[in-house]
């Protein structure tokens, strides 16, 4: 076997490897002395059939196993000699114009992580903006939750329905005067202004009384579910059954029991406790920032290309995915393409501060646990269909990079609760207003502002996430995104 470097540029790396026919044969031979005592053919008792008979039958797939043995071994022999640390799975290339009894000529090319120099983590400092909930927002989530316990009591036959009111209805929808399926119902009450209903429904049963009949001229959205429906004129046949006006829900005790609890006194602690959790929440992502700035700040080191692409690609499509909600799609994505390098710039930020998180934690044996792993991969399993959540198991044991993958947020926000730790930390006591424009003006993190969108510019939600850069071994394929809630796990990965 021989093993030649032929690119030694940058982080790139690629070598020449050459497995002689005479290797591949001993690998085989070697193969058929294990597998021939499992071997069962007719004529022979278990175990004695003769190698060059099993050879014959299962040459194929014996040449098959041995040369792929053989290249990862090669493979793992070249990066380990030169103590390298692929950033990516390694491209493996067979010659194509390869057959059994010939040299096997392999091209692999990946790219390297970078050396790192380590900062020191004494001497870091960080403000610490906090916020009390007041009274006034206790209160008002209060209210908000008596909202959503809305009542209605019937109204006097002779009142006109109004907006927020209830309105019970018999109903028969045609387009083109022909009934369509799922357009007749009974006793279906409807909210007014609820929007519940198609733009314009619920707006003419304003002034109606109970036992009136009336039409209600729509116009099917374009989007609309029901392809057949879309876009066409539809007119309804309604008949009011009853109109209801809403009964305000007293906010005291009896309604804190409707939620399980003793009190309304309970009831305003818990939504306390709720709110504070969502300020912590603000003042860790402000904290977090100060502390990758001050990263970001004092190092530059170049970053793998192809990390930089995958984590580009990861903020392009969510940016396409917001372009696509907004109300002039085709100015949002022309103003995502003049902002182009601006994102390509977050994400090879986002890939450096990764690595550098990766290796402050390594150095300080910053560690997943494996009760904290099995946690994750129980909460990842779930979004799965149960018939699949054993294969999507059984795919994160076969595949380390896929396991690394899904570890990798959790061993970051522990490397920087370690160096939260680690600083020396001011509080200062905010409104939340004064947080969130704190937040905002982030000029380090903050993305390029949306002028045409109507929007947040969803590459600031994109720079807000993790650190995009995950330190895995190199033998296995990197695993893809995972795939939308209810979709088949992984397949097995053949050779």
């Amino acid at each position: 076997m021989q093993i030649v470097e032929s690119l030694n540029e940058g982080l790139k790396r690629a070598f020449k490897i050459t497995i002689t026919a005479k290797e591949i044969d001993a690998r085989i031979g070697e193969e058929v002395k294990k597998v021939a005592p499992q071997i069962k053919m007719p004529g022979f008792r278990p175990g004695k059939v003769p190698a060059n008979l099993v050879r014959k039958m299962h040459g194929d797939a014996l040449h098959q196993d041995a040369l792929n043995a053989m290249i990862q071994s090669s493979v793992d022999d070249a990066i380990n000699k030169n103590s390298l640390r692929p950033a990516t799975q390694p491209h493996v290339h067979l010659d194509h114009d390869y057959k059994q009894g010939d040299d096997a000529n392999v091209d692999v090319h990946f790219e390297i992580l970078p050396a790192i120099e380590l900062p020191s983590i004494d001497g870091l400092t960080l403000t610490r903006m906090t916020v009390e909930p007041s009274e006034e927002e206790v209160n008002a989530s209060v209210a908000r939750l008596a909202e959503g316990q809305k009542s209605f009591e019937a109204a006097a036959k002779t009142y006109k329905a109004a907006s927020g009111d209830q309105v019970v209805i018999d109903f028969e929808g045609k387009v083109d005067d022909v009934a369509f399926e799922g357009g007749k119902g009974e006793a279906m009450p409807v909210e007014i202004g609820s929007g519940q209903l198609i733009p314009g429904f619920e707006d003419q049963l304003i002034g109606l009384k109970a036992g009136q009949e009336s039409q209600v001229k729509v116009k099917f959205p374009a989007d609309y579910g029901a392809k057949d429906l879309a876009d066409k004129d539809a007119v309804f046949d309604i008949k009011v059954v009853e109109v209801r006006k809403p009964v305000e829900t007293k906010i005291d005790d009896e309604m804190a029991k409707k939620f399980g609890l003793e009190s309304l006194e309970q009831l305003q602690g818990l939504m306390k406790g709720q709110l504070e959790q969502e300020l912590n929440g603000l003042t860790r992502t402000y904290m977090k920032r100060q502390l990758l700035d001050s990263l970001a700040a004092s190092h530059d080191f170049e970053v793998p290309p192809s990390m930089v692409e995958a984590e580009f690609n990861q903020i392009w499509q969510q940016l396409e995915q917001e372009a696509a909600r907004e109300e002039d799609v085709e100015a949002a994505k022309k103003e995502m393409e003049d902002e182009r390098e601006d994102y390509r710039s977050i994400a090879e930020r986002r890939v450096r501060l990764g690595l550098l998180l990766s290796e402050i934690g390594q150095a300080n044996g910053v560690e997943v646990s494996q009760q904290e792993m099995n946690m994750l991969v129980q909460q990842a399993a779930q979004q799965y269909r149960e018939e699949d959540r054993r294969r999507f198991v059984e795919y994160l044991q076969q595949n380390p990079m896929a396991a690394a993958q899904l570890r990798a947020p959790l061993f970051e926000d522990k490397v920087v609760d370690f160096l939260f730790d680690k600083a020396e930390v001011t509080d200062k006591v905010v409104t939340k207003e004064e947080l969130e424009a704190a937040i905002e003006a982030d000029p380090e993190t903050a993305a390029p502002k949306k002028a045409a969108a109507k929007k947040k510019a969803p590459a600031k939600k994109a720079e807000d996430k993790k650190p995009a850069a995950k330190k895995a071994a190199p033998k296995k394929e990197a695993a893809e995104k995972e795939p939308a809630k209810k979709k088949a796990a992984p397949k097995k990965d053949k050779k």
